[in-house]
């Protein structure tokens, strides 16, 4: 089920699915310890006419961010039962705590008393085995701990005069046919059972009476510490304040500050577009780990697809992240990221295939030998070298030059010099897997990141008068570019191919000629301009394969996509829709748009996306192509910098074309190809 609702602070990262159900608990990294495993944490309202979790059928719910910040609001109604439900949660901006407001209304005339239930089912460090769950007389809190990990879980109503929690209990669950303290509330009384070792949950009780028609108001708290003294502290802070909306109001304040650092005129643009855009940049931001890691993926149910999830940091992701962060103006918050690549980049020059928040190095499928058991380098090299694309831009961006040394010595040169060595004696660099991760060839993709990696490498060079390697990161770098126009342009097909394989019977190496969305990379990163005309067929081939031609629409990764797919058709259906691929093709008619007209092509695409995110605007890695739904994780930080990046270049156009004499702009002389999605 997709996370729909993300909210964090670079410590702690809170997942809600469409139910809103509280499903990833991940503390003290994003993407690191999943305390929940995805499991769900409940949340009911009990009253004397009945009980109702908030994910029961017949409860109505409606959730969303509140306008511009990491601030959440769920609306629930209950009719039978005769309740309306409100819960605003924040993880708060400066302290690890989750708040959450809760206001109870009372449909009915009569005065009436409702209690509602805070479900916490932990398996801390991702484990269920060795918890301890316990009832803390002085803190009144349930407490959940095990190692170095501690979690509290409190409450308060508005009414100060109130026993809080009026109820709680800790037990066991999925062990002994157990389920969890969570049934235990159905009847609307905890059994106060004050601790459970191993296998655990609990549930507090909050008790809350309102006027027919009237409302009442509480608080319910978790904080996160990696002590017993941390906890006490955090929670000093939360009751010493007059009311914990404080802390709501302040996160609320910090975000639309933080998006102000934007640099980018939204007002020019659609006013869904600019939602969306400062959006993306608030769900980018929480993926993004306080000590540099920017991770793809934090939805936990992939775990059931393949026993592993997203949660690591690839470099490539968080290259194109960072990449678009900087060009929003956020350079002091990449420069944690290019600092963990610098101190995470291998000895032989490389970044690896992905890594833990940590550090350490992530799970992989990349092997170390070839079939016939010879060493290989299990990278996929675009990851090394979109790092050093970024990073030029990222010191560029942020006018930090003259303070680039210490990455041009310990990160530029040795990445650098790699590509350079990693190479064949035609020119392209040897073979990687690609960045779907699928295929090992030397990819077209690839090869564009490598041209554009060397570029910024000689850039850095002549900034620090290191001519010498200046020369030979440029030479290098003419070389690839001129190895592709021999090597990987198909004059009969009029395009270039996506990859060439070595085919070892033969000596030689082989063309893939099949479609792939990859290709825009070879304008987008400056190897060919986009009006090339080699460029313009191999991008219009690329739609009339790729495009999906159903309801749905978007673009397809490339022909007979394997990965989830949902059709057969591949006549229609080349593969599933992503979000990054329709974006790239957006971006590339954005590109070679001449006139406000063309604008509005590029601009059906973008909108694209916007009709198939989430309510809340979260954007998964794919959709269905027949239903919307999306498949495999969501939300997908990539999709959310694509976007980020696209609408930037659609700003930067319209300025540009707005800029000019209207009898200047040119009239195209061949229509592009973009049928509305």
């Amino acid at each position: 089920m997709p996370r729909d609702l993300p909210i964090g602070n670079g410590n702690v990262l809170v997942n809600f699915d469409r139910n809103y159900n509280l499903r990833d608990i991940y503390y003290p990294y994003v993407g690191m310890e999943n305390h929940t495993l995805g499991e769900i944490c409940r949340f009911g309202v009990w009253t004397p006419e009945g009980f109702g979790w908030t994910d029961d059928p017949e409860v109505r719910r409606q959730a969303a961010y509140v306008e511009d910040s990491l601030v959440t609001e769920a609306r629930f109604r209950h009719e039978r039962l005769g309740w309306e439900l409100t819960l605003r949660d924040a993880v708060d901006a400066r302290d690890n705590c989750l708040i959450r407001q809760v206001t109870v209304r009372n449909v009915w005339a009569n005065e009436r008393t409702f209690k509602v239930y805070f479900h916490l089912d932990l398996d801390i460090y991702g484990s269920s085995y060795g918890d301890t769950a316990y009832y803390d007389p002085d803190l009144r809190s349930l407490i959940f701990y095990k190692g170095k990990r501690y979690f509290s879980l409190s409450c308060r109503s508005e009414n100060p005069s109130s026993a809080d929690p009026s109820g709680f209990a800790t037990g066991k669950k999925g062990v002994e046919g157990l389920e969890g303290t969570w049934r235990d509330a159905e009847d609307g009384r905890l059994e106060r059972n004050p601790i459970t070792q191993g296998s655990i949950d609990g549930t507090i009780e909050m008790t809350l009476r309102a006027a027919g028609g009237s409302q009442a108001k509480g608080w319910f708290w978790i904080a996160f510490g990696t002590s017993i003294k941390e906890i006490d502290r955090l929670e000093y802070g939360i009751r010493r304040e007059a009311s914990p909306d404080a802390f709501l109001d302040r996160t609320t304040a910090y975000w639309r500050e933080w998006l102000r650092k934007d640099r980018h005129e939204l007002g020019l643009l659609q006013p869904e577009m600019a939602s969306l855009y400062k959006r993306s940049l608030l769900i980018i931001r929480t993926h993004f780990d306080n000590r540099g890691a920017i991770i793809a993926a934090n939805d936990a149910d992939m775990l059931k697809f393949a026993k592993d999830t997203y949660s690591y940091m690839w470099p490539r992701d968080g290259a194109l992240i960072s990449h678009a962060l900087d060009r929003s103006g956020y350079a002091d918050l990449t420069a944690l990221f290019f600092r963990f690549c610098r101190t995470s980049l291998s000895t032989d020059g490389y970044m690896m295939h992905k890594y833990n928040p940590d550090g350490s190095a992530g799970s992989s499928w990349h092997p170390w030998i070839d079939a016939r058991g010879n060493k290989q380098v299990p990278i996929q090299e675009d990851e090394t070298a979109l790092v050093l694309f970024a990073l030029w831009h990222h010191h560029q961006m942020g006018g930090t030059l003259d303070r680039s040394k210490e990455d041009y010595e310990r990160l530029v040169q040795p990445a650098a010099d790699f590509l350079v060595r990693y190479r064949s004696g035609s020119g392209l660099p040897l073979p990687s897997w690609d960045l779907w991760e699928e295929r090992y060839g030397v990819m077209a993709f690839t090869v564009s990141t490598v041209y554009a990696g060397l570029l910024a490498a000689a850039s850095f060079a002549r900034c620090h008068g290191d001519h010498t390697r200046a020369g030979k990161y440029q030479d290098t770098a003419d070389s690839v570019k001129t190895a592709v126009e021999n090597e990987m342009y198909s004059p009969e097909l009029g395009r270039f191919v996506r990859a060439l394989y070595w085919n070892e019977q033969k000596g030689m190496y082989e063309p893939d000629l099949k479609l792939d969305a990859s290709l825009y990379g070879l304008f987008d990163f400056g190897l060919f301009a986009p009006d090339d005309p080699r460029i313009e067929r191999t991008m219009r081939d690329l739609y009339l394969a790729l495009s999906v031609k159903t309801e749905v629409g978007g673009v397809a990764r490339y022909e007979n996509d394997y990965y989830h797919q949902a059709s057969q058709d591949l006549a229609n259906v080349p593969g599933n829709p992503w979000f990054i691929c329709t974006l790239w093709y957006a971006e590339w008619l954005i590109a070679v748009a001449r006139t406000e007209q063309d604008l509005e092509q590029a601009a059906s695409f973008i909108l694209w996306a916007n009709r198939h995110s989430l309510p809340s605007g979260v954007m998964a890695e794919q959709i269905h192509p027949y239903t919307g739904e999306p498949l495999s994780v969501s939300p997908l930080a990539w999709s959310h910098a694509s976007y980020v990046k696209v609408v930037q270049e659609y700003l930067s156009k319209l300025k540009s074309l707005r800029d000019r004499p209207k009898r200047e702009q040119d009239t195209p002389d061949m229509k592009l190809l973009a049928a509305a999605p």
